[in-house]
């Protein structure tokens, strides 16, 4: 079982508070990796907000392609993080050569295209870079967007803190919204790709849990969209179904819950909008999700999501201060990170529901 949190603030913060907020938690998380993914940077990217960042950990040959495609494809570098390791003896980490954390400006015939048209050449690219690492075995690209940072490997967490240095809280890598998971992908093969979070197109998603409609959903979704690859977990459905639902179809967030989990026909009978429901269960049943699971998202425009199985199988829960949100598989990890909070408001999601943190940190509670 894995163990899963979120920390989402009105002031930016370093990686170690998500650290913190994950490792009381080690007895469900089995160290066998760490993930996360920073959304509203600060620190050293503050200024460079607006332009896509490329995370990857590749070979030094793999380095070379990136650099060679990414020139011949007009798009220029205008600044750079590579993490100084602390490579000091005896740390459970199986590192690459080169992390690379990369600020591009778009090609100059893209820069006044609008923001749904450079979307979707960001997806293009590193669905390219993807493929290209991929046929050479040089390495991984994991996210290509603005003010987003995605760091994944595999060792014991608090060693992966110690080789980049993210104990350190020395204002270089700071954000104000960070998803994180420590555990590999235990399930299938223990790849990069396979770790939590997930992200597409500013959608960013973990579970705690399993898929038993696994492969439905796979086979269905590989033909709703051409960023509905890899698949090397079946926690990565959730997230492309949250990238259709959303995205795609431009439902409202409300809908995802009906589309994971639809309620009982019996029950749909007795609602107003039962012909609305109705048509989910019979248009969209191959995105169905079964088992035990709990899902963390952060959302393109900045709100953040939890909700659970249709039985509440796996724990999660919300707490709050004035300055902060975190969602926590177990409540162990918001007393570490934020023990002065008002304990009695700490939120337990039901089954029958998604909580919504929007950017004002006000918490919304909607009743599926």
């Amino acid at each position: 079982m894995c163990r899963i949190g979120s920390i989402k603030s009105k002031v930016a913060f370093s990686p170690s508070k998500a650290l913190y907020l994950m490792l009381p938690q080690q007895e469900g998380h089995d160290n066998s990796g760490f993930a996360m993914v920073m959304q509203d940077l600060y620190g050293i990217f503050t200024p460079y907000k607006d332009k896509p960042l490329l995370s990857l950990a590749c070979t030094q040959r793999g380095a070379q392609m990136v650099e060679d495609f990414m020139d011949s494809h007009n798009f220029e570098q205008v600044a750079e993080w590579i993490p100084v390791p602390n490579n000091q003896p005896g740390l459970d980490i199986k590192a690459m050569p080169y992390y690379i954390f990369r600020n591009y400006d778009y090609p100059e015939y893209y820069r006044d295209k609008p923001m749904s048209e450079k979307e979707e050449l960001l997806l293009n690219v590193r669905l390219k870079l993807r493929e290209i690492l991929e046929a050479a075995g040089e390495g991984y690209v994991y996210s290509f967007w603005p003010d987003v940072l995605t760091l994944k490997e595999i060792g014991d967490p608090r060693d992966i803190a110690t080789y980049f240095r993210l104990w350190d809280d020395n204002g270089c890598l700071m954000a104000k919204s960070i998803v994180v998971q420590c555990r590999q992908n235990t399930n299938y093969d223990i790849v990069r790709y396979a770790a939590h979070p997930f992200f597409l197109q500013g959608y960013t998603l973990c579970a705690n849990g399993e898929n038993t409609f696994y492969t439905k959903n796979k086979e269905f979704q590989k033909s709703l969209h051409r960023g509905y690859v890899g698949f090397e977990s079946d926690s990565q459905n959730f997230l492309y179904t949250l990238h259709y639902v959303l995205h795609e179809l431009k439902w409202p967030i409300k809908y995802y819950k009906h589309v994971i989990t639809p309620l009982p026909f019996a029950e749909i009978d007795q609602r107003e909008d039962k012909d609305v429901l109705k048509a989910i269960r019979q248009s969209l049943a191959n995105l169905e999700i079964n088992g035990p699971n709990t899902i963390i998202a952060n959302l393109p425009d900045g709100r953040m999501l939890t909700c659970c199985d249709s039985k509440k199988l796996r724990p999660v829960v919300v707490g709050q201060t004035d300055d902060t949100v975190a969602i926590s598989s177990e409540v162990c990890g918001l007393n570490e990170i934020m023990p002065d909070r008002d304990m009695s408001k700490d939120i337990y999601p039901n089954e029958r529901e998604v909580v919504v943190i929007d950017n004002d940190l006000e918490v919304q509670r909607w009743k599926q």
